[in-house]
C-alpha cells in the first residue's frame, strides 16, 4: 500500500523542472463537432502556430443536429466539417462513433476518453463543466472527469499505456450559475487568432449557417455569399472579454490587459495535476514575460 501512496505522489506532483515544455500535447473533448472550436478555437489556434500539438476530440458525432438532414448523412457531413476545422489551423481533429443526443457516461465510453488522453499524451486536457443546458454537454464533462486520475491507472484500460504523470485539466468557460458559477483562473488573448478561430468556426457550416441560426430563430439573417457569411459570423460570436474574466486577464498579461479585446477564458478543474503560477506560465507560453 506504501509503495502505491508513494506512486500516486510522484505522478501527481512531478517537479517542475523535470518537465518538458518544449512541445506540448494539448487535447480538448467537446460533445459534438464544433464544440471545441467555439470554446478554444483561438486558444487551439495559438499553440498550434508556436509548433505545439493539439486534438480536439467530437466525443459524438453529431447525427441529430439538424432540421432536415440526420443520420449517416448528417454524422459524415460533420466528421468532414471537423477534419476541414482542424486543417484550417494544423491540428487533429477526431470524431468518436457514438450518438448525438443519447450520450451517457458509461464505462465503454469512459475507456474511449482515457485511451484518447494517453495515446496523446497529454499535457493539458480541456472539457466542459458537467453542468449545462444539453445532456451531451453534461455528460462530456462528467466523463473527463472521471478519465482524470484513471489515466494515470495501470490496470485499468490495460491496451493503452497509463500516463507517467497526471495533466492539468481545465474547463471552458460558460455562463451557467448552478451549482457554482464558472471560475476564470487563465484567460488567454486571442486578438491575434480571432480570424483563425473564425474560419475554424466556418468551416462547420451545418452549424454556424444552418443547424444553430434555424434553432435560434436568425435562419432568414445568414448571408449567402461565403465572404458576407464570415463577417456575419465574426459578429454573432465576437469572443469579447467578459467582465468577470478582467482580473484574471490583468494576473497574466499585467500592463497588457487593458489593450485585450477578445479572449478565451479556463477554470482549473479540482481533479489532474495542480499547477503553480510558474507552471501555468510554461503551459500558457502567450502571456508576457514578468
Amino acid at each position: 500500500m506504501m509503495v502505491w501512496i508513494l506512486a500516486v505522489l510522484l505522478i501527481v506532483s512531478t517537479p517542475l523542472a523535470a518537465q518538458d515544455y518544449s512541445k506540448l500535447h494539448v487535447i480538448a473533448f467537446g460533445a459534438h463537432p464544433d464544440d471545441c472550436d467555439q470554446k478554444a478555437g483561438g486558444l487551439a489556434a495559438k499553440y498550434a502556430a508556436a509548433g505545439h500539438l493539439v486534438k480536439f476530440v467530437s466525443v459524438t458525432n453529431g447525427d441529430a443536429g439538424h432540421y432536415e438532414q440526420g443520420g449517416g448523412v448528417l454524422a459524415k457531413r460533420r466528421r468532414a466539417e471537423a477534419e476541414e476545422a482542424g486543417r484550417r489551423i494544423g491540428i487533429e481533429y477526431d470524431v468518436l462513433d457514438n450518438h448525438d443526443g443519447e450520450l451517457l457516461p458509461t464505462l465503454d465510453v469512459r475507456r474511449q476518453i482515457i485511451r484518447k488522453i494517453r495515446e496523446w499524451q497529454a499535457d493539458i486536457v480541456l472539457a466542459p463543466r458537467p453542468n449545462d443546458y444539453h445532456p451531451d454537454h453534461r455528460y462530456t464533462g462528467v466523463l473527463v472527469q472521471d478519465a482524470a486520475y484513471t489515466v494515470t491507472v495501470p490496470n485499468l484500460v490495460t491496451d493503452t499505456p497509463a500516463l507517467k504523470k497526471n495533466p492539468v485539466f481545465l474547463y471552458f468557460s460558460d455562463r451557467f450559475q448552478r451549482p457554482q458559477p464558472f471560475r476564470a483562473d487563465i484567460v488567454v488573448s486571442i486578438d491575434d487568432v480571432f480570424e483563425k478561430k473564425i474560419g475554424m468556426l466556418d468551416a462547420h457550416v451545418s452549424q454556424m449557417y444552418e443547424w444553430l441560426p434555424w434553432h435560434d430563430g436568425k435562419l432568414a439573417e445568414v448571408p449567402q455569399s461565403p465572404t458576407a457569411r464570415k463577417e456575419w459570423l465574426a459578429q454573432q460570436r465576437p469572443c469579447l472579454v467578459e467582465p468577470g474574466w478582467r482580473e484574471a486577464l490583468e494576473k497574466w498579461y499585467g500592463a497588457q490587459a487593458a489593450s485585450v479585446q477578445r479572449a478565451e477564458a479556463f477554470e482549473i478543474a479540482e481533479y489532474g495535476r495542480q499547477p503553480e503560477a510558474a507552471e501555468i506560465g510554461k503551459l500558457f507560453p502567450f502571456f508576457p514575460e514578468k
